[in-house]
């Protein structure tokens, strides 16, 4: 069973959040490869959750395995500005009842259109046929995250977006991670979240101690049920500092193994974590008490030592700064 679907066990059909990867895969005609759904009857990308532990890339291949038969030899993420999802266009109302928000990466790859020949999805029952599908041509769509996939691949041969349905509102913004470790304990849980990269005039770099830990770590923190992850960025980076950000940029996706997490208290999380550069900050530095003990801007050769920053995805996000740095001219 499932990780997920342990979950719902002690959940029930209130929202939960999903991590997955979704797979466009193209012919050469362009045609994708849909999957008529087993739950209900219509079509989508074939894709799913990933296992705690597992990066996006892995999962993807997995799941087109399971769901098809298939391998894809190119099969990659795509850049992160087209390759994430989430917000509130991902929520979706299985035929059982249960709600989800969906999150997580897109990957691409191409396949012959004779390779659907040897297709052999298993015996799951989640794959009732495949075919291969002209984007000016789609069959009736399962969830508004198909339609924004094939939204995307039709923005790249000028066709126009599909519309979505109507979504619910999104629920209050409070601690969703803290609320199902009452249900499930210490076990690994994905966290989703966002960190911000803001610098000052002088390009140094603004980190924070981290209340609990007293590490040094970046504004961020983790995503709320309905939220995007830009939106995550932005609240978190207002409740922790103060400032605010006309333009928050994508920059890296952060998954997977290397980025496990043991708190204190023994919650274990396996990140999710997009890093974003923050554009036209303002505001008045203002730390969130409690939550942060101090703030300082470091320049790229006064960064703390690693055993100083907050676990290796801080210390990942700062490699990623470091390096983006080196290329600059």
């Amino acid at each position: 069973m499932s990780a997920l679907m342990e979950l719902r066990k002690v959940w029930g059909h209130r929202p939960l959040i999903s991590v997955g990867v979704g797979l466009l895969i193209q012919d050469e005609r362009g045609r994708v490869l849909l999957q008529r759904r087993g739950d209900d009857g219509l079509w989508g990308t074939p894709g799913g959750a990933l296992e705690p532990g597992e990066d996006f890339l892995t999962g993807a291949r997995r799941e087109l395995l399971e769901e098809t038969g298939l391998v894809c030899p190119d099969l990659s993420l795509l850049p992160v500005a087209e390759g994430l999802i989430s917000g509130p266009e991902s929520w979706h109302r299985y035929p059982n009842g249960d709600e989800i928000y969906l999150l997580g990466m897109r990957a691409h790859g191409t396949l012959s259109a004779a390779a659907l020949d040897g297709a052999r999805p298993d015996d799951s029952g989640e794959t009732l046929e495949l075919a291969w599908f002209a984007l000016d041509a789609l069959p009736e769509l399962s969830a508004n995250i198909n339609r924004a996939k094939m939204s995307l691949l039709r923005a790249r041969v000028g066709l126009p977006p599909l519309p979505l349905e109507p979504t619910p509102p999104a629920p209050p913004v409070g601690n969703f991670l803290r609320e199902l470790r009452r249900f499930v304990g210490s076990r690994p849980l994905f966290a989703p979240g966002a960190n911000v990269l803001v610098t000052d005039a002088e390009n140094r770099l603004l980190l924070l101690r981290h209340g609990d830990t007293g590490l040094w770590t970046l504004p961020g923190g983790s995503l709320e049920p309905g939220e995007s992850f830009e939106q995550t960025a932005a609240r978190e980076l207002r409740e922790e500092t103060g400032l605010m950000a006309n333009r928050l940029e994508p920059l890296e996706m952060f998954a997977g193994p290397d980025y496990r997490f043991t708190s204190p208290n023994g919650d274990v999380v396996d990140y999710v974590s997009v890093l974003y550069r923050a554009h036209g900050v303002g505001g008045v530095l203002t730390l969130q008490a409690g939550e942060v003990l101090g703030a300082a801007w470091f320049g790229v050769d006064e960064l703390p030592a690693d055993d100083e920053l907050s676990g290796e995805l801080i210390r990942a996000n700062l490699r990623h700064w470091k390096e983006g740095q080196s290329t600059q001219p």
